[in-house]
């Protein structure tokens, strides 16, 4: 039997350009992406086709940029591909909204609306508290984290040699230094405009709180893994509570895909911009394919699976 593991990226994969094939050639995509658009009264057309990248960049557009653009492609998964149901669902950070969607306990406009929130609140924190985030390679997140200086924190734990950390600009250098010194390969920059996962978002958390506990959840049989615990979480009080701690609280990518690997997942499907988690699960030796979907061409990727179901 096939099981089917929905992934979602998050924010950093934008780029101009993003869905333009989708919504060119499909009306339910040109349908969805003016949906959101009235939703939230500014043209995602503009936004995501025309640019700038600075633009698009910014938090408050780049989250629901990314949201979008993996909800039209699951909308064409869907009905091109109807025997495609998810086992489980995940995502990576913001991604975790679209899961959270895939997954069926969420109807699309208000998973739009929180998620436009969060980006709106979380570009505010960033503006509050200057902050920055970094790719460190080469160490393992035990070494990391005993030499990261007050005001850093790890962030992110996604796959083998990756550990994201976060923090304070002014406090960024020191920490480069001393994780070179300690036998980083590579420190990289990551193309977002805060300190994503850190104490320096508790403002945006406080905000978001109220909208996630009044938003309405439904049960599905889809499981749903969560970048908090890196386990599946089902009831619904405890789903909130992950979605509210995870916007100050490291994330636990790796963790939720070793869950999903105990799950007997026979082929995971990415769905957004770029191919960064299918890259993550080949360095994490996962044996079970992952097809990447972010171009029309990319569907008949697809089309191979009708033979094993």
């Amino acid at each position: 039997m096939n099981k089917y593991g929905f992934i979602f990226p998050g924010q950093g994969s934008q780029y101009v350009g993003m869905c333009k094939d989708f919504y060119e050639n499909f009306a339910t995509a040109r349908q969805i992406v003016e949906e959101a658009s009235d939703c939230l009264s500014y043209s995602f057309k503009e936004v995501m086709f025309e640019g700038p990248l600075e633009t698009l960049s910014e938090t408050r557009y780049s989250q629901p940029a990314i949201f979008l653009m993996s909800a039209v492609i699951l909308n064409n998964v869907q009905k091109e591909f109807p025997f495609l149901t998810p086992t489980a669902c995940a995502g990576l950070s913001l991604g975790e909204y679209t899961a959270l969607f895939a997954a069926d306990k969420i109807d699309f406009i208000s998973c739009l609306k929180l998620v436009a929130l969060r980006g709106k609140l979380m570009q505010e924190a960033c503006q509050e508290k200057r902050g920055v985030m970094r790719v460190v390679l080469g160490l393992n997140p035990d070494k990391v984290a005993s030499f990261l200086p007050e005001g850093i924190w790890i962030a992110n734990l996604n796959c083998p040699g990756q550990v994201v950390i976060a923090g304070y600009e002014e406090h960024m250098g020191s920490a480069e230094e001393m994780l070179k010194a300690e036998g980083a390969r590579r420190i990289l920059p990551l193309d977002v405009s805060g300190a994503f996962h850190t104490p320096l978002m508790k403002s945006a958390q406080l905000k978001l709180k109220k909208a996630l506990q009044e938003v309405l959840l439904k049960k599905s049989p889809v499981n749903l893994v969560m970048n908090v615990s890196g386990e599946i979480v089902s009831d619904s009080s405890l789903i909130r509570s992950s979605l509210i701690e995870q916007v100050v609280s490291t994330t636990y990518w790796e963790k939720g895909i070793a869950t999903l690997q105990k799950e007997n997942i026979t082929t995971y499907i990415e769905m957004g911009p770029g191919k960064t988690l299918a890259g993550m699960n080949k360095k994490m030796g996962v044996l079970a394919p992952t097809l990447s979907i972010e171009k029309i061409s990319d569907l008949t990727l697809l089309e191979s699976l009708y033979a094993t179901t």
